[in-house]
Parts: structure tokens; sequence; C-alpha cells
């Protein structure tokens, strides 16, 4: 008789009480399909999407406590009683002391930036993120990613690869000055790295060299519940506190945030801008009413604020981010049991591919992770994304960037599918890595002016 040792297997902290029909296509279909996407997974209809890993924003499950607190919205154009529950959610959870709610994450990153950053300025950051960087460029910034190197390797299996090189802000502050530094711009579970956490220890390390030289750290916290389970998990210290406690110590080492609510807070829509600094508040207070809406709705319904105020409640429950996390490292664990390559350790949000591993015979000009979404898609109908030198995109002076990191990303939706689902995906990568070497590139033969990865369109090559 098998014997348990230590370990016993988890299950969901929740069942089902409605379930949504998913269309099956058949290959041809799904061929048409991505062919009249332009070879992008990001213009495909989702009735032509099996299981769709597209990303964990917006397309998570909400509990039934958040669909009740939807009939509570307070509907008051100012003064909306559901945005003082979400403001006193997130003072109580984070431990910020202003709010500016807003449509959704990136309403949040534009008025940050066009609050903190002047024209010339430079601003440090653990690896870019799409529209972070993009705002930070419109407001005449420019970013310095000042990630470890171990980030941007595929095979490391460094448990805290979202740390910031100090050595490397260290040498921006000599060659700009601090003066020139509106702020450190730090994400919590690094979304381009592939789902990577970064330590407290490195946190308060950054926290003591930024007061010295009286830099701000403001924080992209969208997925900070997930970062704290994983320093619950692997840092020294910890293993006994709650991830309610590690998200507030997170918080409380930095000075302001924005946050997507889309993806830990369990929602559909919505985000917000934080502050501790008077100041700041009051300009951001000033420029919503002009991009979102009044302070106190930013362009989102009364019902929004309150189902995200019982979502953040929810993402910080130790048993929902350890069955979130863990369905996730039960999908990368089984890939790498069928010779895939993925981004170790496996992240936060999702499983990511290594494509320039997967498809070394393609140059990155070629476009290799753009035609392995393609190719998955066409296999099964899973819908994955392209993060490398498409979502890149461009310098400012019009060249490509190159990042060392080509991959495609497996997002997992919270609470949404289940293990069978995972096996069924796990399946099509494998199906898909077995005739690797027949898989050609594509060229971009259409290209936004802005974060092109959700536009572009692709051709196959000959």
């Amino acid at each position: 008789m098998t014997k348990l040792i230590n370990k016993r297997s988890w299950a969901e902290p929740y069942k089902m009480k409605m379930v949504e029909l998913l269309k099956m296509t058949t290959r041809a279909q799904r061929v048409k399909a991505i062919k009249e996407a332009g070879y992008n997974t990001f213009l495909l209809r989702s009735k032509d999407v099996y299981i769709d890993l597209l990303t964990d924003s917006g397309t998570n499950a909400m509990s039934d406590r958040q669909w009740s607190a939807l009939m509570l919205g307070d509907e008051a154009y100012a003064g909306s009683e559901s945005y003082f529950k979400l403001e006193k959610a997130i003072q109580q959870f984070y431990g910020y002391k202003y709010i500016i709610p807003t449509h959704q994450g990136r309403g949040a990153e534009n008025i940050l930036s066009q609050v903190l950053i002047r024209k010339g300025q430079i601003v440090p950051g653990n690896m870019y993120f799409t529209t972070t960087r993009l705002h930070q460029e419109l407001a005449g910034g420019k970013f310095e990613d000042i990630i470890i190197d171990e980030a941007h390797d595929s095979t490391s299996e460094f448990p805290f690869k979202g740390n910031v090189d100090l050595a490397k802000l260290e040498l921006l502050i000599k060659k700009h000055g601090a003066e020139k530094i509106p702020y450190v711009s730090i994400a919590t579970n690094v979304n381009m790295a592939g789902g990577q956490p970064i330590s407290i220890k490195n946190l308060k390390e950054l926290r003591a060299f930024t007061k010295k030289h009286g830099i701000r750290i403001i924080h992209d916290m969208t997925r900070v519940a997930e970062n704290a389970f994983f320093i619950q998990q692997r840092e020294k210290g910890y293993q006994q506190k709650s991830v309610r406690e590690i998200v507030y110590e997170i918080c409380s080492l930095t000075d302001g945030a924005t946050m997507s609510a889309k993806k830990d807070a369990l929602v559909n829509i919505g985000g917000f801008m934080a502050t501790n600094e008077w100041d700041v508040f009051e300009e951001a207070r000033n420029l919503v009413v002009v991009y979102e809406g009044l302070h106190t709705y930013g362009g989102l319904a009364g019902r929004d604020m309150e189902a995200i105020a019982v979502g953040i409640e929810e993402s910080l429950s130790t048993h929902h981010q350890r069955a979130r996390i863990g369905q996730v490292e039960y999908l990368g664990k089984k890939m790498e049991s069928y010779g895939v390559p993925i981004v170790k350790p496996i992240g936060g949000h999702g499983v990511f591919v290594d494509a320039k591993a997967f498809l070394p015979h393609l140059s990155q000009d070629q476009f290799p992770a753009q035609a392995l979404a393609a190719e998955l898609f066409i296999d099964s109908g899973v819908r994955t994304m392209e993060r490398g030198i498409v979502s890149a995109g461009r310098k400012p002076d019009g060249k490509n960037y190159y990042p060392e990191l080509e991959l495609v990303r497996f997002t997992i939706p919270r609470r949404v599918y289940t293990q069978a689902h995972m096996d069924v995906i796990a399946e099509s990568a494998a199906s898909v890595f077995e005739k690797r070497k027949t898989i050609k590139g594509l060229k971009m033969v259409y290209e936004p002016k802005y974060l092109r990865f959700f536009h572009a369109r692709f051709e196959k090559l000959m």
C-alpha cells in the first residue's frame, strides 16, 4: 500500500455553480480563422477559441460574493458609497493612504506618468512592461532595465528572478544623478520575465538605497498576492506568515502603486492608482477628472468598485493562491515531462515557453514566438500570446528592441479551467513540439504605431 509522505494533493477551494459551454472547431476552421486574423491571436474572435490562455486580465471567474456585491453598487455620480468601500479595502489590505480609481491599470499608469515624469528623466525598473513603458515614454521619460541578469536566462532556477540589481541602479544614479530619476518602477511577479517574483530581502535593500538618494519606489502591484505566495514558499522567515501579511509588508516598502484589478483582484474590469503623498494625490485627482471620470468613480460603475473590494480580500487567501499557482505549476511540469522548453522556475500567472529553444531554426526577425502561438491555435484551438520581439516593439529611434527572452505565454485565468484542460493544453504543446522543425516563420505586413502586438498582422514565410 502506498504511504502518504508529508504532502497531500490539493484541490481547488471552490465548487462550480454555473458553466459556460465551449465551442469545438475543426483544424480546417482554425487554419482559416488564424489566417484571417493575420496570424495574430489577439485578432481571433473568441467564438473560434476552445481554451483561452491569451491573458489572465479580466478573464477570471468571480465568486458568488462578488456577484452579490454587484447588486450593492451605488451608482451616484459623486460621492458613491462603493468608492468608500473600495478605498477602505485598499487602505486595510495594502496600506496606501490615497486612492484614485481608474477604468483599468493603464489608466492609472497614464495618470501616474503625467504626474511624476518630466521630459528627459530616467525610470529604472525590474524589466519593462509594454503599457507601462509606453506611458513613461509618452510622458518624456526613458525606461532603463535594472533587473538581475538571471531574469533574462530562461534556464536559470534562481527563485527570485524579479529582483533588482542595485549595482545597475547605482550606475544609473552616477551617470544621470538622483534628481533625474522620479521613481524606481517595481513590478511584483514580473510578467515579461515569466511571472517571476521579487524577494522581501531585495525590496528592503532597494528601499534603504532609494531612501538614501531621495527616490520614490512605485509599485506595479497587479500580481502582488501571487508574489507574496512565492515569498511564503521560498524566502527564509516567511513560511509562517500569511499571504495577507506579506502583501501588506511589500506595499509598506513602496511609496505608491498602480493596479490592474483585472488580475489579482479577480474582476472583469477596473484598476486604481494609490499614493502615500498628498501632493501627488491632489494632482492625480485633477487629472482623473479629465481622463477617466470623477475622483470617486474614475471610469468605473459603483458595482465594479464593490466587486473589486471583495476580490481584493479573496485574492489574499493562502488557499486561493495555493490552488491558483498550483494549477500553473501542474501545467508547467506536464509540459516539461514532454520535453517542451519553458521558463524556469515556473511562474505565477502562466507557463512561458521558450520560443528560441523551441524553434532554433528561426531567427528573431522571423517572429518565432508569434509563429508558435499561431501553430498552437491551429493544433488545438488553444489561444496563447507572444511575449518577444513583437511585444517589445521599437525604440524611440525606430529600431526594434531585441529582448533576450522570446516567449509564448500560456496565461491561466483564475478559477476558470480544470486540470483536464491543463492536460489538453500540455498535450497540444507536446504535439506541436514533435513537428517543430516544419514550422515556418512569419513576416509582418501591418504594424500600428503603438503597442503593435495588439493589432499587427503577419503572413507565413514560404
